[in-house]
């Protein structure tokens, strides 16, 4: 008898080291294509970036740009053109295989809203390349149901991991953003595999991440904690803000212009008429600079963190391609330079605390961006960056960047009886936990 459960636990044993060696095979494969795709991308960014400053006029044709990325999608993309939403229902409805040609289409279109100056970010690029890349693996290799999913997991925490340097946070967030309430810990392994040789990969590559002023230390005291409590107050207004406008901007459009080139090039246009009444092109692009120039400048414009979220909204809500995060972080850490202004903070601590803030709270995912912004920042920014976020999560109520993401919970707590995408989250009282 002894013998035998001896037997049976070595044949476990083997069964988990045999498992485990897969998904380390696995992740890192998925990581290297990710890493390889994201360092194409960030180089072809940073390209287009140095040419658009050289020749700001060419900002004048976002609205032809907008026409024919347009009709490109409306023509070959519109199996694709949910986006980051497909791949989130592919995850959980386990639906057909993602298009491969999502990752071409969605760089090359990304590439050309920034080389034209649309107001986006990366990481939306980042994901959904990283889970076409991922699906067409699972795919040729005969995955399918739970490691597909979690193969799929693996490819978004890629994607977010290799994009940002920051494979910890990548991590994470390929677990935390699927459903809101749970973490998804059966894709840790692959996701944490493939979002460390990701990061690996696009460094070996020669790409080379911004470097953001490392946070001060500040140590908690009572007015310190009431400071971050107004602080978190209005981190969650901007957020609503983005979030409500972005998608009203879409909604509209769809309903009053059913043409997706139409849309396009009616955004470029308005985006061209605000950079004009702001008279700087700072508000374009990605907005790294003004980003770095908000850890240490009181001088900073105080509607920047507005500008900027009005021209992202435009330019997304037109359908242009592109992410979130990089514009939200433009808004928070110029938002939190102004608020620490004000409330005595120091501003490089207060320009941290925002940029990771506005995302986690737009996004759902306050443990990845708490986790991201010490990776960027140092371990000075905890637990301040813990408190706001998850402040700010709570107060922001059950909106989010991604109309898929699923709510397996409520904010405070409540169980839902099956999980619901989170537009569709009622006010009930839902179903006590045990």
């Amino acid at each position: 008898m002894v013998q035998r459960s001896v037997l049976v636990r070595a044949s476990r044993t083997v069964d988990r080291a045999q498992q485990l060696a897969r998904w380390i095979g696995l992740g890192a494969a998925v990581g290297v294509v990710c890493g390889a795709a994201s360092a194409l991308f960030l180089w072809l960014l940073e390209v287009v970036t140095t040419f658009r400053g050289e020749h700001e006029a060419i900002v004048f044709a976002l609205p032809l740009a907008g026409l024919a990325i347009g009709w490109i999608y409306e023509r070959w993309g519109h199996s694709i053109k949910a986006g980051n939403s497909l791949v989130i229902d592919t995850i959980h409805d386990d639906g057909p295989e993602i298009p491969l040609r999502m990752a071409p289409m969605v760089l090359v279109g990304t590439v050309l809203t920034h080389l034209f100056g649309g107001s986006a970010g990366r990481e939306g690029t980042a994901v959904q390349m990283g889970a076409s890349l991922a699906d067409a693996l699972s795919h040729r290799l005969g995955l399918s149901g739970g490691l597909r999913r979690e193969l799929l997991a693996a490819g978004v925490a890629g994607g977010f991991g290799s994009v940002f340097g920051t494979p910890i946070a990548g991590t994470v967030f390929g677990m935390e953003m699927i459903v809101l309430g749970r973490l998804e810990h059966r894709a840790l392994v692959p996701a944490l595999v493939a979002s460390v040789v990701g990061d690996l990969t696009t460094r070996a590559l020669g790409i080379e991440h911004t470097a953001y002023p490392v946070a001060p230390h500040l140590a908690l005291s009572p007015w310190v904690l009431a400071s971050w409590c107004v602080f978190a107050v209005a981190i969650a207004a901007a957020t609503v803000a983005f979030i409500e406008l972005t998608h009203w901007l879409k909604r509209e459009g769809e309903r009053r212009i059913p043409s997706l080139p139409l849309r396009m090039m009616l955004g470029g246009l308005a985006v061209i008429a605000c950079w004009q009444l702001l008279g700087t092109s700072d508000y374009l692009g990605l907005g790294v600079p003004t980003i770095v120039r908000a850890f240490d400048d009181p001088a900073l414009p105080e509607h920047a963190f507005a500008a900027k979220l009005l021209l992202t909204a435009i330019t997304l809500g037109a359908g242009f391609l592109g992410g979130e995060v990089t514009p939200l972080f433009f808004v928070g850490a110029t938002l939190g330079n102004v608020l620490a202004r004000l409330l005595g903070l120091p501003i490089p601590l207060g320009a941290a605390v925002g940029m990771a803030a506005v995302f986690a709270a737009a996004s759902n995912t306050p443990i990845a961006l708490s986790i991201m912004a010490i990776e960027l920042v140092g371990a000075e920014a905890f637990p301040h960056v813990v408190l706001v976020s998850v402040l700010a999560y709570v107060l922001t109520g059950h909106r989010s960047i991604y109309p898929s993401q699923r709510v397996f919970a409520r904010k405070l707590g409540a169980r839902l009886e099956r999980p619901v995408k989170i537009g569709e989250v009622d006010d009930g009282p839902g179903t006590p936990d045990a």
